[in-house]
């Protein structure tokens, strides 16, 4: 397996328990059949916390010039997989905490430009517009958001195209997400298992498959 060259800042990176991606059937996913644009969702460290997993379609260079909200500065090591155009980032906004669940999502990634967004290729939450761009660390373009999503840690298999998350790198919102929606996630994820580690792996599902409505704005 190749290995993951693991961040060096201690602030900013944590580990958790290695997870695969699956797909829908259990199976491992293989990084090279993902849909270019499409958005793919994955719970990740915990069966409450939702991702984004998003094949860019490009190789996509890594950035050392991030900040979390607090000041603390960490590199970015851009896309994996086989044409390192594959990233994962948290999909709970560092503003209000906006995040998909089964019902509605009001953050996903938007490949064209809208009356509410001049940038194309962003992730947008419809909530209060910040806007987040995926091929350069998920840092902020607009919007009131105070820092960039977390990134989620993929290890890349190559021989096996699959892939693996590992850590989070950034600012994560899991204390405050869980202090803010805890008793709707024990409701729904089957009390303290909402904030258990997911397990050894992890079912990617798209938006369309993980969420009944997509708001688009």
């Amino acid at each position: 397996m190749a290995g993951l060259h693991w961040p060096a800042e201690a602030g900013t990176a944590r580990r958790f328990p290695r997870s695969v991606l699956t797909d829908e059937h259990g199976r491992p996913l293989k990084a090279s059949t993902l849909q270019v644009g499409r958005n793919y969702v994955f719970p990740w460290p915990y069966p409450a916390t939702p991702c984004f997993l998003l094949d860019l379609g490009r190789k996509i260079e890594g950035r050392n010039d991030l900040r979390t909200a607090d000041g603390q500065r960490y590199d970015w090591p851009g896309g994996v997989g086989p044409r390192q155009s594959v990233v994962a980032y948290s999909a709970i906004c560092s503003h209000k905490l906006t995040h998909p669940t089964r019902d509605i999502s009001f953050i996903a990634y938007r490949e064209q430009a809208t009356p509410h967004s001049r940038h194309a290729r962003v992730i947008h939450c419809c909530s209060e517009h910040s806007q987040f761009d995926p091929a350069a660390g998920a840092r902020v373009l607009d919007g009131p958001a105070p820092q960039p999503l977390a990134t989620i840690l993929l290890d890349y298999d190559a021989r096996r195209d699959e892939l693996s998350a590992v850590g989070t790198l950034g600012g994560d919102q899991f204390d405050r997400f869980f202090e803010s929606f805890g008793f709707r996630l024990a409701l729904e994820h089957g009390g303290e298992r909402a904030a258990r580690p997911v397990g050894p792996t992890t079912r990617v599902l798209g938006m369309d498959q993980f969420c009944r409505q997509q708001v688009r704005c």
